[in-house]
C-alpha cells in the first residue's frame, strides 16, 4: 500500500484527485492539505510515498514547500498555471498536470509514477510540457528557523553568501541559514533584482551604492545596510552591462 497527501487549497481540486485515484487500490490517502504549512507538517508525520501539489497556494506554495524538505517525496504537480512546468521537471517531478484534470493525463501521470516505483530508478517516458512554457522567478525565499517556517520577501535580503552545503541570507532581521547553493538561488531569483557579484556573493541590486577598486583588479561593493562584498572580475562585468556602465 502506498501513502498518497493530497496538497491544494481548492477543496474541489483535492476531490477530484481522491476521485480519480479510487480506482488504484494500491494507493490510500493518508492525509488532504489546504496550504503548504499543513503540507509540511503532514509529510512529516506520515511520510508519504507520492504527493499530489499544487503550485500557488497560500502562504507557502509548492516549490516552497518541497524546499524545506530534506528528502522530499515523489511528486506530481496539479495547477492551473503552465508557466511553472519547466521549473517543475527541473524539480524531479513526475509530472505536471494542468487543470482541469482529465482522466487520461491522471492515468499517464500514474503510470509513470508507478513504472519509477517498480524500477527504483527515474522512468524513461518524455515529460510531457505544455505549450508557452515560461520560468517564472520567486519573489521570496522559505528556510526554516528553529523548527518554524520563516517566509524572507525578497525585497528584505541585504545579501545572500554562499558557506558550505548552505547559503547564509543576510537580512534587516537576522542571518538566516538554508541548505541550497547559491546557483540554485540565483536561477530562482529575478536576474534584474539580484546579480551574482562574486562567486561567494549574490547581491540586490538595489542595495548596491558603489563599486570601490580594491588591491589589483578587485573591487568591492558597498551595500545600503553597510556590509561590503568582494566583486570579482566576471561580477564587476555582470554590473556593468546590467546598469548600462
Amino acid at each position: 500500500m502506498y501513502k498518497v497527501i493530497l496538497i491544494d487549497d481548492e477543496p474541489l481540486a483535492r476531490q477530484l484527485v481522491a476521485t480519480l485515484l479510487q480506482p488504484y487500490t494500491q494507493f490510500h490517502i493518508v492525509a488532504e492539505c489546504s496550504d503548504g504549512f499543513e503540507g509540511f507538517k503532514a509529510i512529516q508525520q506520515q511520510q508519504p510515498d507520492l504527493l499530489f501539489l499544487d503550485v500557488q497556494m497560500p502562504r507557502v506554495n509548492g516549490f516552497e514547500l518541497l524546499e524545506l524538505l530534506d528528502n522530499p517525496p515523489s511528486v506530481i504537480f496539479t495547477t492551473a498555471f503552465d508557466e511553472y512546468a519547466l521549473k517543475a521537471f527541473e524539480a524531479h517531478a513526475i509530472d505536471y498536470l494542468l487543470k482541469p484534470i482529465t482522466r487520461e493525463r491522471f492515468d499517464k501521470a500514474v503510470g509513470k509514477w508507478m513504472i519509477q516505483a517498480g524500477e527504483e530508478q527515474p522512468s524513461a517516458t518524455n515529460p510531457i510540457l505544455p505549450n508557452n512554457v515560461h520560468e517564472g522567478y520567486q519573489h521570496r525565499i522559505v528556510v526554516k528557523d528553529n523548527g518554524l517556517i520563516r517566509i524572507i520577501p525578497a525585497h528584505d535580503i541585504h545579501y545572500i553568501e554562499a558557506s558550505d552545503d548552505y547559503i547564509k541570507i543576510v537580512t534587516a532581521a537576522g542571518t538566516f541559514l538554508k541548505k541550497s547553493t547559491l546557483s540554485h538561488v540565483e536561477q530562482s531569483l529575478d536576474p534584474q533584482q539580484f546579480v551574482r557579484v562574486h562567486r561567494s556573493y549574490l547581491v540586490p541590486v538595489a542595495q548596491l551604492t558603489r563599486i570601490e577598486p580594491y588591491e589589483k583588479d578587485g573591487h568591492i561593493a558597498l551595500l545600503q545596510c553597510g556590509a561590503k562584498v568582494m566583486v570579482s572580475k566576471s561580477g564587476l562585468g555582470k554590473l556593468k552591462e546590467l546598469l548600462g556602465w
